[in-house]
This record gives C-alpha cells, sequence and structure tokens, in this order.
C-alpha cells in the first residue's frame, strides 16, 4: 500500500528527529537511544569535550597496516602464504565477511573470495572440494576460518564454484548468506551454470553445505549485500552494478514461512515476493537517485515495487522497470542490521549519476516507519593521496562500541575509519601493504569488517592480494 503524503510527512517528524551536528567529514545520526552532546562535540565519561577514537595512526615498520598506538594486528590467513586443511593455498581476493561463535571459544569467520570468471585465470582460486560445488568452471566461493583460542588457525571450503562472492550478510540462525556481485547465464565467459544467485553457508556444519543450492527467490542480478529482519523475516538486498544504476530490494517470505538452518533452501523458485524500493521525498515528489539528497538527516518515505521477472532471463531486473518507478544508487555496497534497521552504502557519485556530487553515503533504512535516513555524507576527497580524508565507502559493520566501522574502497590511500553517534570521523587504520611500486605506489581496498563475538577483535581483510587481519587493542567508546 502506497505511503500518503500525511503519513510520510507523520513519519519523517519522527524518524528526522535527534539527527546529530555535522561531523569532520560527514555525520552519524544518533542511534536510537543514544544522546548526541548538544553542541556536537563529543565527550569523555567526564563529560569533558574531546577528539574521537584511538588518536593518530602510527606507520607500520612491517609495511602492513598504520593502527593508533596500543593496538595491534596478526595475520590470520594470507593467500598464497596459508594453506587450507586440504592442503591448497589460501584463495585470493578476500572479501565479505562475518563471525561467529563456535564451541569451545572458537570464533568461526565465513570469508567471500570476490573471484570472477574462469578459475584457470586465478592463480589462486577457491579449491573444487568434492561435494561443494556449484559450477566447475567459476573460480570464486567462500572459505571458513576457525580461529582457536590457543591462536591455532584452520580453515576449509565452504562453497565452491560460484563468481564474484563480494559481500553477503549473516543471519539471525548463526549463517552466512554469499551474494554473486555477477549475473552471467550459462554459457557466457565460460560458465557452464547460471549465476547471479546468494547461496547460504553453514559455518557450523559442513555436511549441511553439501551440493550447493541458489537460493532464487531473491532474484538474479549483481548482488552486493543481505540482512534478514529477525522479526519480519524481511531479506533487504543491495545491488552493485550500473547502466543503469542498482537497486535497493525487499524480499518477503511466503505465508507460513519460517527462517531456519536450511530453510532457505526449500524455497521454491519463485516464493514470496520481490520488490524494489521507490522513495519519495516530503512533498510527495518521486526521488529519481539516492544521490539528490544534500543534507544530513535527509529523510524520504519508501513504497516497495513488484520485480516483474525476478531471473532476469532477458533483461536485468534493474531494467525491467519505467524511469518513474523505482529509486537507483549508485554502487549500492554493504549492509548491516541494527537499531531495528538496515544501514546501506552508497559508494559514491560524482558525473556518473544526478544529484549532488559525493564520495559516498550511509543510510539507515527503518522498516516500521517505511523511511530511509541519511546518516552519512562525505563530501568529494579532493587529494586521496593525502592522508585525512575519506571516499568509497564499501563494507561496515556497526560497532559494539558505538556507531559505524567502514571499510573504504576508493582512490590513493585506503582505511579503516569510524563514524561515531554525534556525528564525526576517525581513522582506525591504514593499509600500507603496496602492491604497486615506489615511483607509482597502489593500495588495495579494505573489506569483510566485523568484530568478533566478544567483541574483542576487529577481523578486516586487505582484498588483494588477499590477507585477514585481526586487529585488537584497547577498545572503548570512540564518542
Amino acid at each position: 500500500m502506497p505511503l500518503s503524503r500525511r503519513d510520510f510527512t507523520a513519519r519523517t517528524v519522527i524518524a528526522g528527529a535527534g539527527v546529530a551536528l555535522t561531523g569532520t567529514v560527514g555525520a552519524l545520526a544518533t542511534a536510537p537511544g543514544a544522546l548526541a552532546a548538544e553542541d556536537g562535540a563529543d565527550r569523555d565519561e567526564h563529560g569533558r569535550p574531546c577528539e574521537p577514537g584511538y588518536g593518530p595512526l602510527v606507520p607500520d615498520p612491517a609495511g602492513i597496516l598504520a593502527l593508533p598506538a596500543g593496538f595491534g594486528y596478526r595475520v590470520i590467513t594470507h593467500s598464497g602464504v596459508t594453506r587450507l586443511e586440504s592442503g591448497e593455498t589460501t584463495p585470493s581476493n578476500h572479501d565479505g565477511t562475518a563471525a561467529f561463535e563456535g564451541r569451545r571459544g572458537v570464533t568461526l569467520l565465513v570469508n567471500n573470495h570476490e573471484l570472477k570468471g574462469r578459475r584457470e585465470n586465478w592463480a589462486c582460486p577457491v579449491p573444487l572440494a568434492e561435494g561443494l560445488v556449484y559450477d566447475p568452471a567459476a573460480a570464486g566461493g567462500c572459505t571458513v576460518v576457525e580461529v582457536r583460542r590457543g591462536g591455532e588457525v584452520a580453515e576449509w571450503v565452504g562453497i565452491a564454484g560460484t563468481s564474484t562472492n563480494c559481500a553477503g550478510g549473516a543471519t539471525p540462525w548463526g549463517t552466512w548468506l554469499t551474494c554473486e556481485e555477477n549475473s552471467d547465464l550459462a554459457g557466457k565467459n565460460g560458465m557452464t551454470k547460471d549465476h547471479g544467485y546468494v547461496f547460504e553457508v553453514d559455518p557450523h556444519d559442513r555436511r549441511a553445505n553439501r551440493d550447493p543450492k541458489p537460493v532464487k527467490a531473491f532474484g538474479r542480478y549483481d548482488h552486493e549485500a543481505v540482512v534478514i529482519d529477525p522479526r519480519q523475516g524481511h531479506a533487504y538486498l543491495t545491488e552493485d552494478a550500473s547502466g543503469p544504476n542498482g537497486l535497493l530490494y525487499r524480499w518477503t517470505p511466503p505465508r507460513g514461512f519460517r527462517h531456519g538452518r536450511g530453510r532457505l533452501r526449500t524455497l521454491a523458485d519463485d516464493a514470496g515476493v520481490l520488490q524494489a524500493a521507490k522513495c519519495i521525498d516530503s512533498s510527495g515528489r518521486f526521488v529519481d537517485d539516492l544521490s539528490r539528497a544534500t543534507r544530513i538527516g535527509t529523510v524520504y518515505g519508501v513504497d516497495w515495487v513488484d520485480v516483474p521477472d525476478r531471473d532476469a532471463r532477458t533483461v536485468p531486473v534493474r531494467g525491467q522497470f519505467a524511469g518513474n518507478a523505482v529509486t537507483r544508487g549508485r554502487k549500492l555496497e554493504g549492509m548491516w542490521w541494527a537499531d531495528g534497521g538496515a544501514y546501506f552504502v552508497s559508494s559514491y557519485a560524482r558525473e556518473e549519476s544526478p544529484g549532488a556530487a559525493h564520495d559516498g553515503q550511509v543510510w539507515f533504512y527503518d522498516p516500521k516507519r517505511r523511511t530511509i535516513r541519511l546518516t552519512v555524507l562525505i563530501g568529494v576527497n579532493a587529494d586521496p593521496s593525502a592522508d585525512g580524508g575519506y571516499d568509497g565507502p564499501d563494507n561496515i559493520t556497526v560497532s559494539p562500541y558505538g556507531g559505524l566501522v567502514i571499510a573504504e574502497d576508493g582512490s590513493g590511500l585506503q582505511h579503516l575509519f569510524g563514524a561515531t553517534e554525534t556525528g564525526r570521523t576517525y581513522p582506525l587504520a591504514r593499509n600500507e601493504l603496496n602492491i604497486g611500486s615506489a615511483e607509482d605506489p597502489e593500495y588495495s581496498e579494505f573489506t569483510g569488517v566485523c568484530f568478533s563475538p566478544d567483541g574483542r577483535t576487529l577481523y578486516a581483510n586487505i582484498q588483494d592480494p588477499g590477507v585477514m587481519l585481526a586487529i585488537t587493542g584497547p577498545w572503548r567508546r570512540a564518542h
């Protein structure tokens, strides 16, 4: 049922309340129940103004990761260096990751490997583990990394033969949904099966991952990330694509369906309802692209429009809508469920998109009010090669210490950075692993940012060549 202007106005008043003041680069609206300082400053436990974060980054003698003083890191997996239980080296191109609590103090990490195309094109593809292969021609998939209490690490294949496994999302029942950011049909680029799907991987039960089956009910397109509403059971999904730009989706389960381990495999290909978001502003006007928003705290109402052909046999899903039917976003990226809704990223918008130029947005979708609110807006970074600015947010997580932690996938230097609940940003890590040359340095993006179940360790990846890192230190509320 479409939102009326009266409904939207009422919801906007509530959703827009408590928006924090503008910070260094952008601003993060206060989470429900949090109180922003009246002057917009961050304050310590005694109420005194202070700088956010953990201080300046200290260069790393090993040339891998610069961190604040008092913090340290450990390499967990390294493509071409560390090995799987089966003997092959760790696959490359680490991407989306989630951490799960295992038995006896074990942390289980499911790690995507964003490998596109045929496996022979890659030095370290995901091994074709028996019984775990979808398409033997495809190079991608994900691995499960077991970090034991004493520091010992084991790694094995969770799924193989998938393509361009980018982000994904953890489920409330303790599994991982891995997303293919590539929608090649069988016969294209050497693929033997259709791609562009979501697959479920269970880190706790290896047997559950045998005979991989795509969740076709979620649609076939260039998937980026997915979250599940633990109360209503809806899935929310982002699409990283252009020509035209991608969409924000919602999947509603069929009547009587109950989520749980292995239940998604039982769904019919056309089960439930897949829809795309259509946004309207406070005047009831259609919003064609999320980059139109120029002010922190902007709130749009959201209607949901049915997808005509979710398996997109002839026309990509994002191309099946008339110009004013749905709202698009430039590079819709990471998502994280928290505070009763979904945080999601629109990575950047310059000349490629309508609206205002920016180097990244984070939005918050409130399913109860059916609104999205702009919570982070990053201005155009004039010099990405210089420290102090950010561009191209990608994977995100909500920190147990307040605010967001965001992985940068932009130009020049690459950072993990935080955004506090009072609207200020701060550096958390800088990639110093130069994959270019001394004369022309190049630094790969950060991916897979997530905290361990106990909140003591922040995991993150450097995508190229593929390094998983465990970051520890004096964590506290970053103000």
